[in-house]
C-alpha cells in the first residue's frame, strides 16, 4: 500500500495541468502551465515542526472551522496561515482520504479560478 506522501502526490497529479517540483525544499504541486503555474499544495515533511503534513489554500473561513473541529488533524501553518491556508496532518489519527481529496480539490479550484 502506498504511503501518505505517495497518495497525496497521486491526488494532486490526477488533476489537469498539474506539475510537481521542489519548492522550499519540499515536494510542491502547481496548477497551470509555465509562468502562470500557481502553487496549490505543499508537503511539509517536518518543516519547522514535528509533523508530516501538507499546506494548501482553503475557502474563506475554512481554516478556523477545521482547526476548531479537529485540532489533531488541522493547524494554521506558518508563513501562509494568515492568508487562510490550512495545514493538514498526514500522521497521527487515521486519514480520511475522501476528505483529503476534497481539500486538494478545493485548493486546486481556488488557485485556478474555478471557485
Amino acid at each position: 500500500m502506498a504511503g501518505p506522501v505517495d497518495r497525496l502526490r497521486a491526488l494532486c497529479l490526477a488533476l489537469p495541468e498539474v506539475s510537481e517540483r521542489v519548492s522550499h525544499g519540499e515536494p510542491t504541486w502547481f496548477a497551470g502551465a509555465g509562468r502562470r503555474a500557481r502553487l496549490f499544495v505543499m508537503l511539509a515533511d517536518h518543516h519547522h515542526d514535528d509533523r508530516l503534513a501538507f499546506w494548501c489554500p482553503a475557502p474563506a473561513g475554512a481554516q478556523e472551522s477545521l482547526v476548531a473541529e479537529a485540532p489533531e488533524r488541522y493547524f494554521r501553518p506558518p508563513y501562509v496561515g494568515h492568508r487562510g491556508w490550512v495545514g493538514v496532518r498526514l500522521d497521527g489519527p487515521p486519514i480520511d482520504w475522501a476528505r483529503i481529496e476534497d481539500h486538494v480539490g478545493d485548493a486546486y479550484a481556488l488557485v485556478t479560478g474555478l471557485r
